[in-house]
């Protein structure tokens, strides 16, 4: 079950119709609807029964060309509850986090479904994808939308998703379950880093996607503190496209810029803290100012606002 198809295309499956300005539209399939666009209409079922990747021309002379929809197409416009992860930041999840095949992946924020369907691709039907969703009616819109891009029959479900209502930082440890890597899309993600750190077995990955750069801060902060993780490394990706035609070749005039930071570290061994570091901290990082948690080798506000005292 990987959403990908083949052969003609069929009642039910979504289709991708892209005109001469590379206008895109994405729609499911209906016998006996039609599709109405500034070009005129086209009828679904002269599109159905079709091999994907022809051109067709609607009652105003528009020509499309017309294909099933990717999975980085299908995730920017099927129906939202909650924002989605963005393509360019699921491949990285996907690779920085390194899920694979047979992994246990613990998903924290469900959201839409967007980065549901990329772990479950990911980690193929010897894996499990098991998401923690706090909001019944985000919970409600992503199980339509893995559902749609996976084919899953009315009333089945996916063989390797399991989806669970409730906050993660108090199910996970109740069910018990060890996982291999785990991803955090929350408002959040510091208070369940007890709980990814007790489910996590060692070698294990902690990949939290995150909005701003003061939740990266406390994040990073916390896992730091923690004690049992790797140092985490955090980043961002943006992606620009170009233009190439001829000698004419140019950044594009748009790019998909922030979105949010990736942090990642693993997870230690029982009993295993890492190496301290020996790299110092920036001045004023951990000054007067600042609210969070501490690293055991940095002063603590009370001695940090002493010695300015003494200074």
């Amino acid at each position: 079950m990987s959403g990908v198809h083949r052969g003609p295309l069929r009642e039910g499956e979504w289709v991708r119709l892209i005109d001469n300005k590379g206008r895109k539209h994405n729609f499911a399939l209906v016998a006996g609807k039609r599709f109405f666009s500034n070009k005129g209409h086209l009828d679904h079922d002269d599109l159905i029964g079709r091999e994907e990747g022809f051109t067709i021309a609607s009652s105003a002379g528009g020509e499309y060309l017309v294909f099933r929809p990717l999975l980085s197409e299908f995730v920017v416009s099927m129906p939202r509850g909650a924002a989605v992860v963005y393509p360019k930041d699921a491949a990285q999840i996907v690779a920085q986090a390194d899920i694979y095949p047979g992994a246990r992946v613990v998903e924290a924020g469900v959201g839409s479904g967007a980065l549901t369907c990329s772990l479950l691709r990911a980690v193929g039907p010897y894996g499990t994808v098991t998401s923690y969703e706090r909001r019944e009616e985000f919970a409600d819109v992503a199980r339509r939308n893995v559902h749609q891009f996976f084919s899953v029959p009315e009333g089945a479900v996916h063989p390797s998703w399991s989806l669970r209502l409730g906050d993660l930082a108090e199910r996970l440890p109740a069910d018990g379950e060890p996982a291999d890597r785990v991803i955090l899309d929350m408002l959040a993600p510091w208070e369940c880093v007890d709980a990814v750190a007790d489910a996590l077995v060692p070698g294990g990955i902690v990949c939290a996607y995150i909005a701003t750069t003061t939740q990266m801060s406390r994040f990073v902060e916390t896992v730091r503190t923690h004690g049992g993780f790797t140092e985490p490394h955090g980043w961002e990706s943006l992606v620009r496209d170009w233009h190439t035609e001829g000698l004419a070749v140019r950044p594009g005039h748009k790019m998909v810029g922030h979105t949010a930071f990736l942090v990642t570290a693993r997870r230690m061994a029982p009993g295993q803290k890492p190496p301290r570091r020996t790299r110092r901290p920036a001045p004023g990082a951990y000054g007067p100012d600042y609210r969070g948690p501490r690293p055991a080798d940095v002063p603590t506000l009370e001695q940090v606002l002493a010695d300015a005292d003494e200074s």
